[in-house]
């Protein structure tokens, strides 16, 4: 599979597939036997924290915040890497700016927030290192319908500033709504890709979730 740089690509698939396992592999919190390049660059023998720095971040499922750490304490935290430091207030301002909710709750520990707020601190934490590419595993997770519409439009919005963004999403309809592209995966394998357009009609999707499964075949192009 490939991301062109200025998409929003979705990985798909039922649970249990491989989705998360994919985004762990491009991040590299899980090794992998296969290749992966970074604007034609192989970056496989490098560790995370300098995949972060080549411009990788990734939003784990979960959100993984540090609770009893305060709102402005995780986003501060997502500045480490060395080209981020210099402008960590200004990307501070536009992470508040994208989350006007966390502004009055930037003293507050991160644990004692909702769900849809803390997933904007996880979003936000990412956004501080500022990444080319960044990886979003389930941001609907927990949420309420209301919340993670918010939270989709601003995922549009940093795309539409041009950032990268690669999308594993149970919330197939809502993902397809505004993805360039997608994947599914079924059992570690590609078995259907194309444009959202094209997935949204195609009844293997349906059978990828629900169904006794498809054959590898991509979608129409």
């Amino acid at each position: 599979m490939e991301v062109q740089e200025g998409e929003i690509v979705a990985i798909l698939g039922s649970n249990g597939v491989g989705k998360t396992t994919l985004l762990r592999a491009i991040s590299g919190v899980v090794s992998t036997s296969g290749s992966i390049l970074l604007n034609g660059q192989s970056i496989d023998a490098l560790p995370p924290h300098v995949r972060v720095e080549r411009g990788i971040v990734h939003v784990p499922e979960g959100r993984g915040i540090f609770p009893f750490l305060s709102v402005d304490e995780n986003l501060e935290l997502g500045a480490f890497p060395a080209h981020a430091r210099p402008d960590r207030r200004a990307a501070r301002e536009h992470v508040l700016e994208l989350f006007p909710p966390l502004k009055n709750l930037l003293r507050r520990r991160a644990g004692s927030l909702s769900g849809g707020e803390q997933q904007m601190v996880a979003i936000g934490r990412g956004l501080m290192s500022k990444p080319k590419l960044l990886l979003l595993d389930e941001p609907s997770f927990g949420l309420a319908p209301l919340i993670f519409d918010k939270i989709l439009l601003a995922i549009q919005s940093l795309n539409k500033s041009g950032l990268t963004i690669v999308l594993v999403e149970q919330a197939v309809q809502e993902a397809l709504d505004f993805v360039h592209r997608g994947y599914v995966l079924g059992e570690g394998r590609v078995v259907l890709s194309g444009k959202a357009d094209v997935l949204r009609g195609d009844a293997r999707l349906h059978d990828a979730y629900f169904g006794d499964g498809v054959e590898p075949e991509s979608a129409a192009e």
